[in-house]
C-alpha cells in the first residue's frame, strides 16, 4: 500500500521499533505542517492509507473529496478533526483505537511537571536568571495543597496518584463512574461543582473533548477558584468556554494557569495573550510527545494498517464503509 504520514516534525517515527510493521509498504513521511486542502490533495493524491499524529491536521470534506485513492485513515484517540461523514461518503474507513484502558504516563508526567513548574515559578525564574536577575519571587510547595482532578480516567488517575505521592490531598469531580472508581481507590469526592472549584488549590482537567463537553468549563467556574490557585489544562483547550480563561485571569481567579493545549494549533503567534502573562506557563502540546509514548501509540496505528491490508480491519469508527466495500 501507498502510505503517507503527516506532521512527523522531527522525523521520529522511522526511529521507532514499531516502524518495522510497515515493511513492504511504500511509505512517505512529511515533516512539515500543511493545512491547505489543495496542497494536501496534491501531496496525497496517490495515498491509499493516511497516518495522522493526533489532531495536528484537520481532515475535512474539502480534502477528502479530492482523494479518490484514499481507503484508510489510521490514527489513535478521539477524532474531532476528522469529518467522519465525509469519510464514509468517500468510502474512506477511519480506524482509531480509543485506548480507554491504557494510561498515557507521558501526559500524566507532563501534567505534574507543569504543576511543579507553575507553583515554583520555574520557567519565570529561569528566564530571569538568564536575564541577569537573581530570584524574582516566592513560589509555593504542593505538599498539603488540595489537588482537584476532573475527571478520574486513565490520565486523571495517574495524576491523582502522583499528587498523593507528593503529599497532596486529592479531590475528584466528574461523572458517576469516574467518582466511584476514585472513591474505591481511597480519594475524596467533591460535594458539588462549586465546592470542587472553590476548595482546590490546583485543578487539573482530564476530560475528553466531545461536542457535549465543548465549553464545559465556564468563566463562573474559574472565578470561583482561589486567587492563589492554579488551573492546569493538558487535555483540550475547547473544554473551556471561548474567552473564559483570559477573562478569569484578568479577574484574578485563578491566580495561575499552566496549559499544553490551545484552540488553534500549532500556535505560532508570539502575541497570543497567554504567552504574554507572567502568571501563565505554556508548552506546545507535548503531553504525548515522547519516544516511549510514540512507540505505544504508533504500534496501534500501524497494527490498524496491517489489519486492514490483511482484510480484517480493527478499531473501525465507520464500519459501514467496510461492510459496504470490504
Amino acid at each position: 500500500m501507498k502510505i503517507s504520514i503527516l506532521d512527523d516534525y522531527f522525523d521520529t517515527l522511522r526511529t521507532l521499533p514499531c516502524f518495522g510493521k510497515l515493511d513492504g509498504h511504500d511509505v512517505t513521511v512529511w515533516n512539515d505542517h500543511e493545512q491547505d486542502a489543495d496542497l494536501l490533495a496534491e501531496r496525497l493524491k496517490d495515498t491509499e492509507a493516511l497516518v495522522l499524529i493526533r489532531e495536528r491536521t484537520k481532515i475535512q470534506a474539502e480534502l477528502l473529496d479530492q482523494l479518490p485513492n484514499l481507503k484508510l485513515i489510521s490514527q489513535r484517540s478521539v477524532y474531532p478533526h476528522i469529518d467522519v461523514e465525509a469519510c464514509s461518503r468517500n468510502g474512506v474507513l477511519l480506524c482509531s483505537n480509543q485506548h480507554k484502558g491504557s494510561p498515557s504516563f507521558a501526559a500524566a508526567e507532563l501534567t505534574f511537571g507543569l504543576i511543579l513548574s507553575a507553583m515554583r515559578q520555574i520557567p519565570q525564574q529561569m528566564a530571569a536568571l538568564k536575564g541577569g536577575k537573581w530570584q524574582i519571587g516566592v513560589g509555593h510547595t504542593v505538599r498539603d495543597k488540595v489537588l482537584g482532578i476532573w475527571s478520574y480516567g486513565r490520565i486523571g488517575e495517574a495524576v491523582a496518584k502522583y499528587g498523593a505521592a507528593f503529599g497532596m490531598r486529592v479531590l475528584v469531580f466528574g461523572g458517576a463512574a469516574s467518582c466511584a472508581k476514585a472513591a474505591a481507590d481511597g480519594f475524596e469526592i467533591a460535594e458539588s461543582r462549586t465546592a470542587f472549584f472553590s476548595n482546590s488549590d490546583v485543578i487539573s482537567l482530564h476530560i475528553r473533548l466531545y461536542p457535549e463537553t465543548k465549553g464545559l468549563i465556564t468563566k463562573d467556574d474559574l472565578t470561583q477558584m482561589k486567587s492563589s490557585a492554579l488551573l492546569v489544562n493538558t487535555s483540550r483547550a475547547g473544554l473551556i468556554a471561548e474567552g473564559a480563561l483570559i477573562s478569569a485571569l484578568n479577574f484574578g481567579r485563578p491566580g495561575m494557569v499552566a496549559v499544553d493545549v490551545f484552540e488553534n494549533e500549532p500556535l505560532l503567534n508570539s502575541d497570543h495573550p497567554l504567552l504574554k502573562m507572567p502568571n501563565v506557563v505554556c508548552t506546545p502540546h507535548i503531553g504525548y510527545v515522547s519516544h516511549e509514548e510514540y512507540e505505544t501509540q504508533f504500534s496501534d496505528i500501524f497494527d490498524q494498517i496491517v489489519a486492514f491490508d490483511e482484510g480484517a480491519p480493527i478499531h473501525m469508527i465507520n464500519p459501514e464503509v467496510w461492510n459496504n466495500n470490504g
